[in-house]
């Protein structure tokens, strides 16, 4: 049996008791595959503001098959994505998890395990984000009115947030903090336009000059600030993250005299349908050769040091943990 990761009082230990921090619920899940993001990070090197709970298993992201279930037939593929594993419960890096069926998410028919964790949390929230985008577009009769900005590019939401937008149609600008490092690497996803993040990163009017039709934001502050200033009439704007923090510096003036919309995205505390609708919104547009591209796998010994370069703002892409349950 593959070990468990265990945040402790004292650090980072491994365990061979993967039963016993399973966690609770009315299904038990076989895990094969996890994934590394920020929160991960955040979680393997302890820290309170995300472990809210002690020993801790870390990983917001599970997927495997149903071994048992009032309600999952056995050996079906299945995610489980936030609801506050990895934070205030047993999460994914181990080999056995238990969780109620309400909280657990068909895995769509296109997608393997790898896939699904490839996806993960970071995939679910930008399709969450793209969903939002489209679906507030829709209520308000908004179509975008120009390209949809990106904020945070390089990291897991970003990058799947760009290639999602670019398939299904729209112009995209990538904000990045390594223009000149990582432009290349947006392109290859797509990205019609890449630009300085310093561009944004300092205090603004609170109505700027137009530029964008819409914008997928993953950092919070200033910068989402200057984005929603830069935002066209009846653009629709999504918030999914506070990397630079969970401030906003920002006037009323955007919302009354554009019409700007601003939609939250939580993806711990989702509700169903509106999962479905952002994994049927993977399973109809990403282009998971694409995925592969910049998706490496690694295994639970490694997720250490991978959270380190994701905490140093070094690492780029996706990491998928292989848990490999017997």
């Amino acid at each position: 049996m593959t070990n468990t990761l265990l945040v402790t009082e004292s650090g980072l230990e491994t365990v061979e008791t993967p039963d016993e921090h399973a966690g609770a619920g009315d299904t038990l899940i076989a895990v094969s595959h996890s994934s590394m993001n920020y929160k991960d990070a955040m979680a393997l090197d302890g820290n309170r503001g995300v472990v809210r709970t002690l020993p801790l298993v870390p990983g917001i992201d599970a997927v495997g098959t149903v071994l048992e279930s009032p309600s999952l037939e056995e050996g079906t593929l299945v995610t489980v994505n936030g609801h506050g594993i990895g934070e205030r419960r047993h999460g994914g890096f181990t080999p056995r998890m238990r969780i109620d069926a309400s909280q657990v998410t068909r895995v769509p028919a296109r997608f393997d395990a790898w896939t699904a964790a490839a996806i993960g949390t970071a995939g679910y929230t930008a399709a969450l984000s793209v969903d939002a985008l489209e679906r507030t577009q829709k209520a308000m009769d908004t179509p975008a009115d120009g390209p949809i900005l990106v904020t945070g590019p390089t990291g897991g939401v970003g990058s799947i947030a760009l290639q999602l937008l670019s398939a299904r149609g729209y112009e995209t600008v990538a904000a990045t903090g390594r223009a000149d490092e990582m432009g290349d690497y947006l392109r290859d996803l797509d990205a019609s336009e890449v630009i300085d993040r310093a561009e944004l990163s300092e205090a603004g009017k609170p109505l700027q000059k137009t530029r964008f039709g819409g914008v997928v934001d993953t950092v919070g502050s200033t910068i989402l600030a200057n984005a929603i200033a830069q935002v066209r009439w009846g653009g629709v704007v999504t918030a999914c993250g506070m990397a630079a923090g969970n401030d906003l510096p920002a006037s009323v003036l955007p919302f009354i005299l554009r019409g700007v919309h601003l939609a939250g995205v939580n993806s711990v505390d989702a509700p169903a349908h509106l999962r479905d609708a952002a994994w049927e919104l993977l399973a109809e547009t990403l282009d998971v050769e694409k995925l592969r591209t910049f998706t490496q796998t690694v295994g639970m010994d490694d997720a250490p040091g991978i959270g380190k370069q994701l905490l140093a703002g070094t690492w780029h892409g996706r990491a998928v943990v292989e848990i490999d349950a017997d």
